[in-house]
């Protein structure tokens, strides 16, 4: 006997309401959560499933993939950086996105910082960290992060938002939840700057395995692909290559 396998649509409105059950038991709103599709290696028709399931934020990894895509999807389609990304693309970067999560290092910060100003646009961006300081993944060591934030947030074209970080794996999914709140207070003391009075502190943090353990420990912004869209397709099967969900 066949399983009935579930839709994108049915997916986006499943993940929006665990969501919110799991908003409810912290004591949140919903609307303080951000869903953003993590579109790597995914189809444009699963991405357009997912538009008219109503997911509005498409989150890509690499500029020449979204490049690709964004001529396919609903102009009002909102686009968000979220994978690395190498100073010599931060020009189409700046074209193609209005928020970049992974800005990892003063030198990506500085050459989106140009790049917008010459384009006369300001980018909406969080600092990734390197939780566990794990040479394959990338970001800013934590307590290196204070006094780069104080840097960065001096730089006329981006608006320094949040904070965001992909914890150390574990076999252990709830081995998450201790790392989750320490980018929570690492952002409580980065946005205690009197630079960043005023700013939203946002904490881009929690994908697939995680996303509700990462929403009761107070993110804002999840980045859901897999269990959103299905598994991938193999490297080389379509555009794109590269970073993390």
């Amino acid at each position: 006997m066949s399983t009935r396998t579930t839709s994108v649509g049915e997916r986006v409105l499943a993940i929006r309401e665990r969501i919110e059950r799991t908003c409810l038991d912290a004591g949140r709103s919903p609307s303080e959560v951000t869903l953003i599709g993590a579109s790597k290696r995914q189809s444009v028709e699963g991405m357009l499933e997912a538009w008219e399931a109503g997911l509005r934020i498409f989150g890509e990894n690499r500029v020449q993939e979204a490049r690709d895509k964004q001529d396919r999807l609903p102009s009002e389609a909102e686009w968000h950086l979220i994978g690395p990304l190498q100073s010599n693309k931060a020009r189409l970067a700046v074209e193609l996105f209005g928020t970049v999560h992974s800005v990892d290092r003063e030198k990506i910060a500085r050459a989106l910082d140009r790049e917008a100003g010459k384009q006369n646009r300001k980018i909406d961006v969080f600092l990734e960290v390197n939780l566990g300081e794990e040479e394959s993944k990338h970001g800013f060591p934590p307590d290196r992060l204070l006094a780069a934030a104080e840097r960065v947030v001096g730089l006329p074209n981006l608006s320094v938002v949040g904070l965001m970080a992909i914890p150390p794996f574990s076999e252990d999914v709830e081995a998450t939840r201790s790392w989750f709140r320490e980018l929570r207070e690492l952002r409580d003391r980065v946005f205690a700057l009197p630079a960043l009075d005023g700013r939203p502190g946002f904490l881009s943090m929690g994908m697939s395995n995680d996303f509700e353990i990462a929403v009761s420990e107070g993110a804002t912004h999840v980045r859901v692909g897999t269990a959103l869209f299905g598994a991938r397709p193999e490297a080389g099967g379509t555009t794109g290559e590269g970073g993390a969900e």
